[in-house]
C-alpha cells in the first residue's frame, strides 16, 4: 500500500469522524483501484466541504454498527451509502444520490427515467459481479474469509504465518 493511500485513509477516517455536515456517507472498497480513482474525484468535487463522508470498508477498524448496519460482505457485493436519518442506499441509486449533493446531479439525472434507470441498475449489477475480476482480486468469498482471519488474529493478539 503506498503512503498516499494510507494518508488518504486517514484522512478519510478523521474526516467521516469529525464532520457532523455530511449529507451522505460513501461506502467504498478502499482496496480497488477504480473505486479509489472515483473516490478521489469525488473528493476533489467535495473540496473540503465534508458533504459526502467517505467511508473505507476495506479499513480493518471498519464498523457496520457505525454505518447502518451494512457489513463487510454486503458491501464488497454493491455500492451502499447511509443517509443522516440512517435510511441505506444501494447500487446507482447511491451515485445519483452523491452526485446530486456535489451539485452534479446532472450526470445521472437520466437514471431517473424509469426505462433507463432500469437499464442502468442492471448494468451496475454486471459491473459489481465482476469488478474483483476485473481489478485482478480473489472472489468476494476469498477476500471476506481473509478478512475475517486478519481480525481475528487482530483480536486475538496472536497469528500464525502460513
Amino acid at each position: 500500500m503506498s503512503a498516499s493511500n494510507i494518508q488518504s485513509r486517514e484522512s478519510t477516517a478523521q474526516q467521516v469522524s469529525n464532520s457532523t455536515s455530511w449529507k451522505i456517507k460513501l461506502l467504498y472498497d478502499g482496496e480497488c483501484p477504480l473505486c479509489l480513482r472515483e473516490v478521489n474525484f469525488l473528493q476533489k468535487r467535495d473540496a473540503g466541504r465534508g458533504l459526502v463522508a467517505f467511508v473505507d470498508i476495506a479499513d480493518e477498524d471498519y464498523s457496520p454498527q457505525a454505518h447502518g448496519g451494512v457489513d463487510f460482505e454486503t458491501a464488497m457485493g454493491r455500492i451502499h451509502a447511509v443517509l443522516p436519518d440512517g435510511t441505506i442506499v444501494k447500487n446507482v441509486e447511491v451515485f445519483r444520490r452523491v452526485y446530486e449533493t456535489l451539485g452534479m446531479g446532472w450526470v445521472y439525472a437520466m437514471t431517473k427515467l424509469p426505462i433507463i434507470g432500469a437499464i442502468a441498475d442492471r448494468l451496475y449489477g454486471i459491473w459489481a459481479d465482476w469488478r474483483l475480476r476485473l481489478t485482478g482480486r480473489p472472489d468476494l468469498a476469498t477476500i471476506v474469509a481473509d478478512r475475517q482471519k486478519q481480525l481475528e488474529c487482530k483480536t486475538q493478539g496472536r497469528c500464525q504465518m502460513q
